[in-house]
């Protein structure tokens, strides 16, 4: 596979310590960033804390929902816009102190509860405070029961709660009418019930995410322990199946590669999750697989060309395999851009990453590991000749 007529003849290694001082002025650049910011932006999943996402039937600028939340406390949450829609992720790290020493779901549903308290408008409030549910922010068994206290048979309550749980599902999450309710099939004496004491919230709670300080941690020191896991059984596979210098500048190139990706994930501010562990690992897995072809072209090339010095074998293998790295960086790159441009805000972490790594492994496979590899034999070779 080739895109080229003739093979090139680039003169890369001669290169290799301007990639060197590039690659260290970003990660020096990353380090510098991460102590002015005081460490990365941690997601729930490592924090802890609870995760709103709300959606609303009219326009609502991010400002408005601060303003909201300032009288709770939580003017500091983080608010998110998904997509272009009327849909927000609240993430806060507030909980309450018995959440904090339970860590038990209803505990933390204290602060769930608050943000809906936020979010209503003092219609709403009033209503509630009258003996009125929100249908668009009660759960199906709470609906059930309120309908079973106005006197209804209990089939038709579970059959008319599951039928607002079910409207609810389509569209933006918020019924707007009572009538599309109706058209549903809801039965008269329902509606007659639903008419006379419910109303229809301007907002809906659409899903709590909820994660414990504890549980928090303990996810911070697995996610770090399967970065470090993954490095070194990539140096032991390579040191195997190659030589132990082989191994040690993919560690290196890989290292290189993770570093960078968490600088770029410190410039721009982006959420540490799970989702962003994830893509890290993704990457080691994507890099090491084109340093290991670029490898096992230059141990063929070692035994044809003994008269060639390291670096003209070096070269004749990057240029060799050039064609490949180009096809294969492009193909992935275009899948995560996307990824990264279309699928949402949810997986935009993920794919930003991702598309970071992809660049940065490219570029490494070619500077970082044979580069390495070029220092390793003018350093550690002479010597053991002397």
């Amino acid at each position: 596979m080739n895109i080229f007529k003739t093979e090139p003849t680039f003169k890369f290694l001669n290169k290799r310590y301007y990639a060197f001082g590039l690659s260290a002025l970003i990660i020096l650049a990353g380090v510098a960033t991460y102590f002015v910011r005081g460490g990365f932006n941690m997601g729930i999943d490592f924090s802890g804390g609870t995760m709103v996402e709300v959606g609303f039937n009219r326009h609502v600028e991010i400002s408005d929902l601060r303003m909201a939340l300032v009288p709770t406390g939580m003017g500091d949450a983080q608010i998110t816009r998904i997509g272009g829609e009327q849909k927000f992720f609240i993430k806060t790290m507030n909980v309450s102190d018995q959440a904090m020493k339970s860590e038990t779901m209803d505990d933390h549903e204290v602060v769930a509860r608050k943000i809906e308290n936020a979010l209503m408008s003092p219609e709403e409030k009033a209503q509630t405070a009258a003996g009125k549910i929100d249908l668009n922010n009660t759960a199906i068994g709470e609906i059930a029961s309120f309908l079973r206290s106005k006197g209804l048979p209990d089939t038709d309550c579970q059959e008319a709660a599951q039928q607002i749980i079910d409207a609810r599902k389509t569209g933006t999450g918020i019924i707007a009418d009572l009538a599309l309710l109706e058209a549903r099939g809801l039965k008269h004496k329902v509606m007659s019930v639903l008419r006379e004491s419910a109303f229809l919230g301007k907002y809906t709670m659409l899903s709590v995410e909820i994660v414990g300080p504890q549980v928090g941690k303990d996810l911070q020191k697995k996610a770090t322990m399967a970065c470090i896991g993954a490095l070194i059984g990539m140096l032991l596979y390579i040191a195997f199946r190659f030589q132990f210098l082989y191994g040690l500048s993919g560690i290196l190139t890989l290292a290189h590669d993770v570093l960078i990706s968490l600088a770029f994930i410190l410039f721009f501010n982006i959420e540490m999750s799970l989702q962003t562990i994830a893509a890290i690992l993704t990457i080691v897995g994507y890099s090491i697989n084109d340093t290991i072809v670029i490898f096992d072209r230059l141990r063929d090339n070692l035994k044809t060309m003994k008269k060639d010095n390291l670096e003209a074998i070096l070269d004749k293998t990057l240029n060799q395999t050039l064609g490949r790295t180009i096809f294969t960086s492009f193909t992935v790159l275009l899948t995560v851009l996307s990824l990264f441009l279309f699928a949402g805000e949810v997986i935009r972490p993920f794919a930003f990453t991702m598309l970071v790594g992809v660049i940065s492994g490219s570029y490494s496979t070619i500077y970082q590991s044979c580069g390495w590899l070029q220092v390793w034999e003018k350093s550690f070779l002479k010597r053991k000749k002397r």
